[in-house]
């Protein structure tokens, strides 16, 4: 089985840390070496700032540095579908009401488009990371131990019956949005918080619940059988 390099341009220190912490580990066993970086976002002559997206454009410029500087890699992408710059492409072609799933092929598939590169493969995350928190919200009691009991079953009953990546992107009912309400501190601690849950849960789980996370995976497991 050949070894193959993957890169992982992601959104912020979130995704960062799942892919080293959580999939990483999972595709080496398969053959496959990941690496991710969060997008550039600024540059000074000693120092490339990263983490949080503005612009497609800063998106762009990213990944096709990656590509010059190790061609022979495959590359993929971790980005929220939630937020997305409104330069993104495709997004401007988008019909009122369109389901997330359509949405989100379109969206994929223009950005594959824009980037033209074989090995390129394009990811953006229904709605946002905290989505996976959802495919088993008493995994949330592995680091809150104490005290919030109440909070994970309000979170529970405000999504009964809604499959995680159907959850609501809207600015107060987005995955973050309610978990911070019912579990404020979450706030702060997000960027450690939600790939320690996420690893609790299992790829296993998340690949069942949540379709279109469960494609992305597939896709990048058999990079090595290409």
């Amino acid at each position: 089985m050949d070894i193959i390099r993957l890169n992982v341009v992601v959104e912020g220190q979130t995704e960062e840390t799942f892919v080293s912490e959580v999939l990483a580990p999972h595709l080496a066993m398969k053959g496959v070496f990941a690496v991710a970086r969060a997008v550039a976002t600024s540059r000074t002559k000693t120092y490339v700032y990263r983490g949080g997206v503005t612009t497609y454009a800063k998106i762009r410029n990213d990944i096709i540095n990656w590509i010059k500087q190790d061609p022979s890699s495959y590359i993929t992408t971790m980005f929220d579908l939630y937020g997305l710059p409104k330069d993104f492409p495709g997004k401007d072609s988008l019909l009122p009401n369109i389901n997330c799933y359509d949405k989100v092929s379109i969206l994929e598939k223009a950005f594959a488009q824009d980037i033209n590169y074989q090995r390129f493969i394009p990811y953006l995350q229904l709605h946002e990371f905290e989505t996976l928190l959802f495919a088993e919200l008493d995994k949330l009691k592995f680091y809150y131990v104490q005290g919030k009991d109440a909070a994970i079953r309000r979170l529970k009953d405000t999504v009964k019956g809604i499959a995680p990546e159907l959850i609501n992107d809207g600015v107060n009912t987005a995955p973050s949005k309610s978990i911070i309400k019912e579990i404020p501190e979450y706030k702060d601690g997000k960027r450690v918080v939600g790939p320690l849950i996420v690893g609790q849960i299992g790829l296993p789980a998340l690949k069942q619940a949540c379709p279109h996370f469960n494609e992305w995976i597939k896709e990048i497991e058999f990079l090595s059988q290409r």
